[in-house]
Formats: C-alpha cells, sequence, structure tokens
C-alpha cells in the first residue's frame, strides 16, 4: 500500500463544519497523511481556527488562494501537494475511518487506476429531495470501470470529495479547468476521454453534506444548460459515437428532449430519426427528421441510439427494451441524461 496521500481541501467560510470535517480527518486508520487546506478568502474566523489547529498536528498545511474561486484554490493546493496520490475532500462532509485505507489498498491492487472513488451517504436525511435520492442512486450503482465509460454522458459519475487520483495524470492534462462548466465532470470527462481507467469502491465511504448553499445549487456552471453543453463538446471526440456519425437516431422527440441534444446538433450532427413511443409523436417530423416508432429498430441493428429521455425510469426501461432488442452497451447506445 502507498504509504503518504495529500488530501487536497479548499475552503470558504466553513467554520460551521470544518471542525467536524477534520475530525473526521484524524480518525482515519491510516495515519500517513498530509492535509494541504486552501483558504479561500475566509472572513468567518475558518482559517484562523485551522491555523491553531496546525499547530497542534504537522501533517496540516493551510494556504491562501492566490486567485479568486473553487478552480484556482483547488489548482493552487494541487500544485503544492508532496504526494502522488491525492484525495479530494470538502470542508461540510464527513470521511469514514477506514477510507484512506480503502482506496489506497484500491490503487495498490489496481496498478494503472487512474481514479478511486467511492459510494457516498447525504445527509441530513430531512434536506433530501426525490431527484438526489434518484441520483445518489445511479450515481453508487455505478461503479465498474464499463459501467462508468458506458454512462459518464448521463450525469457526473463521482461525488467530488469521494475520488482519489494520481497527481501526475491529472496535472498532465491540464488539472482543474476554468470555464462555463462544472470543474469536476469536466476532468472527469478528460480523464475518460485520455484512457483512463475509474472505478468507484462500492462501499459508502464519504458522508456528503446537502445544502441549499452547495456550489452545484447555486453556480451557473452546474445547471443543466451548462452541463447538456458540456457533454454534447466531449461526445463528438468519442470513437463510440463518431463511428456512427452518418448513422444514428435520438430516442426521445419531446420539446424537453430536444433542447437537452439541441448543442449536439448545433455541432454539426443531425440524427437521421427521433425514436418515440407516444402515437401522436410518430409520423411527424421535427427540423425536417423523421419521427419513428422505437420498434422499427428492430429492422436496423446498425444504427446507433443516443438515450435523451431524462423522465425518471424512463432510462431504465429504453435500456431494457434496447437489449432485448439486441443493442449493446456502449458500441450500440450510450444513454445521455
Amino acid at each position: 500500500m502507498p504509504d503518504f496521500v495529500s488530501i487536497l481541501l479548499p475552503f470558504h467560510n466553513a467554520l460551521n463544519t470544518l471542525p467536524d470535517c477534520l475530525d473526521s480527518i484524524q480518525a482515519q486508520d491510516h495515519v500517513h497523511w498530509e492535509l494541504v487546506a486552501v483558504n479561500d478568502h475566509c472572513n468567518d474566523g475558518s482559517a484562523s481556527w485551522l491555523h491553531q489547529r496546525a499547530l497542534r498536528d504537522s501533517r496540516i498545511r493551510v494556504l491562501d488562494n492566490p486567485g479568486s474561486g473553487l478552480v484556482a484554490a483547488l489548482n493552487h493546493g494541487l500544485s503544492a501537494c508532496s504526494h502522488e496520490l491525492v484525495l479530494r475532500m470538502d470542508a461540510d462532509d464527513l470521511m469514514r475511518p477506514q477510507r484512506l485505507s480503502r482506496q489506497l489498498a484500491h490503487f495498490e491492487r489496481t496498478p494503472d487506476l487512474a481514479l478511486s472513488a467511492t459510494q457516498v451517504r447525504l445527509f441530513p436525511e430531512e434536506t433530501i429531495q426525490a431527484g438526489y435520492h434518484e441520483y445518489l442512486r445511479w450515481q453508487n450503482a455505478c461503479c465498474s470501470g464499463e459501467a462508468i465509460g458506458n454512462q459518464i454522458y448521463v450525469e457526473s459519475p463521482f461525488a467530488h470529495p469521494s475520488v482519489c487520483f494520481r497527481k501526475s495524470l491529472v496535472e498532465g492534462l491540464g488539472a482543474y479547468r476554468e470555464g462555463p462548466f462544472p470543474e469536476d465532470y469536466d476532468l472527469w470527462l478528460r480523464l475518460f476521454h485520455s484512457g483512463c481507467r475509474l472505478e468507484k469502491l462500492p462501499e459508502v465511504l464519504l458522508d456528503w453534506r446537502e445544502s441549499p448553499h452547495r456550489v452545484s445549487r447555486t453556480d451557473p456552471r452546474c445547471s443543466r444548460e451548462a452541463f447538456d453543453r458540456l457533454k454534447a463538446r466531449y461526445l463528438v471526440r468519442d470513437r463510440r459515437f463518431l463511428a456512427h456519425r452518418e448513422d444514428f437516431v435520438i430516442w426521445g422527440a419531446g420539446r424537453k428532449t430536444r433542447k437537452r441534444c439541441q448543442h449536439l446538433l448545433d455541432l454539426g450532427f443531425r440524427p437521421k430519426a427521433w425514436v418515440d413511443i407516444d402515437p401522436g409523436k410518430i409520423g411527424n417530423t421535427l427540423q425536417n427528421i423523421p419521427v419513428i416508432d422505437w420498434r422499427e429498430l428492430a429492422n436496423d441493428r446498425n444504427t446507433f441510439v443516443l438515450i435523451y429521455v431524462g423522465n425518471h425510469g424512463a432510462r431504465e426501461e429504453i435500456t431494457a427494451a434496447l437489449l432485448d432488442l439486441g443493442f449493446a452497451w456502449g458500441t450500440g447506445f450510450l444513454p445521455m441524461t
């Protein structure tokens, strides 16, 4: 097992949650770690509090963000990390005591592993809405490298503070990027497109705090529009899709579905058909593209299907139908939401 790991923790005005977070780090059963904590211009006393804790634990280093915002803090901290394996953590979350040892063991038994994530538990329970329950159910079930690759465009497959990655690989790909997109999902997509091995341990090792102030709820970089735009830009570089760029269909002819895939169309990729189950849509044309019954796919199994329907439970039903028709994950279809 690698002896040492760097824990990268940017923080901003986190005095209410940082003490519990640090307690969970110091309670790890693997003691060989350094904490690189990056103060992102706090004004609530949390930086001073952590400096005081660092006087009692030499493993804690507190840096100031020379730039502004999360991406600058992440990259400044990453460059300061002393070890090849870098484990992410956020100031409002909690580690289970075995997290470090479990993820380090994952790297030891998988030499070509680029990133190890874990399953997570959302808390406090009373704040969690149905949509997040469904997202977490999907995310926690998506563990193997194959499953992650096949579902990489559904949503971000990892909770950012659950990951541990190889510093050299991430820095070699340009580290975290600033832009109108979620910086973590962009990094996962770059790692995947570079052929890196990404896996998730099927064990809950992080308690992930839900909050109305979570960046994913308040930052326009994490909007549905930003996710859809980012997915399209990576999909059009995906060899699985490019092999069928002239021979693909989009499952879903509804207004919301067409809005989700508009970024793909704007990049010059047009499906040969929309696929739907609604008799009121089948037989029509939308944007000069015909709407066909899904059962017609049985006669054209060489086509490629992009699933853009986002209704609860629909993705699983469509996936089951395509598998029954003989289509295969990755080579025959990809879910996009």
